[in-house]
């Protein structure tokens, strides 16, 4: 790519690459040349994840077939975005934390609350859990950080069902067990750390 198309931006990350075409038919050309020199090292772009992409927003506003994809756990698409100069809403072509991404970590939460027994406190499961939510922030709360609101509003259910199950005047309570853990995102807000960033995510 150095060589050949030194003023076309691209990365890679092991496997996965990305590369800026300016015009469908730059892109075209592109997707046939790198074709053929993975064929001559006895390789083969990937059937369904290489393609060609058009990133639509305001300025770009064609129809195509494929105008999304994912790179790295993000979904870069067309969404709103504001001027946080002048306020004004537009559509930009930005990134933020895909779905199966957001799947994964919803799955990974509730499996290792199953090992969070009663005899644990509040401060031993924000312990537990607190490396791991400080490193989801890290990377996806780097674009679009509101997106990982319904991870951390899940997180929360699955306090608010262990709260049920520690103490008895929460029992068969789920109202009362999430007024609790909100009022205590109140009282202690660095407890947890999607609190201390300011992504509560909801107390449901």
């Amino acid at each position: 790519m150095t060589k050949q198309y030194p003023n076309l931006p691209w990365c890679r990350y092991a496997d996965d690459g990305l590369v800026h075409c300016n015009t469908e038919q730059q892109a075209k050309q592109l997707f046939e040349a790198l074709s053929k020199r993975f064929e001559e090292c006895l390789l083969e772009v990937h059937p369904t994840k290489s393609k060609i992409v058009y990133c639509k927003d305001w300025k770009r506003r064609k129809d195509y077939s494929n105008t999304k994809f994912t790179f790295l756990g993000y979904d870069f698409r067309r969404r709103s975005v504001k001027n946080m100069k002048t306020n004004n809403i537009f559509l930009g072509f930005t990134p933020a934390v895909s779905n199966a991404a957001k799947k994964s970590m919803r799955a990974k939460t509730k499996e290792l609350m199953k090992n969070i027994g009663t005899s644990k406190n509040l401060d031993d499961v924000a312990n537990e859990f607190n490396p791991i939510l400080q490193g989801w922030i890290n990377y996806y709360g780097q674009y679009n950080k509101s997106e990982l609101g319904l991870v951390f509003r899940h997180f929360n259910l699955l306090v608010i069902r262990w709260i049920m199950r520690k103490f008895k005047r929460f029992k068969g309570k789920r109202i009362m067990a999430s007024k609790f853990l909100e009022g205590l995102a109140g009282k202690q807000p660095t407890l947890f750390a999607h609190w201390k960033a300011g992504l509560k995510g909801g107390f449901p």
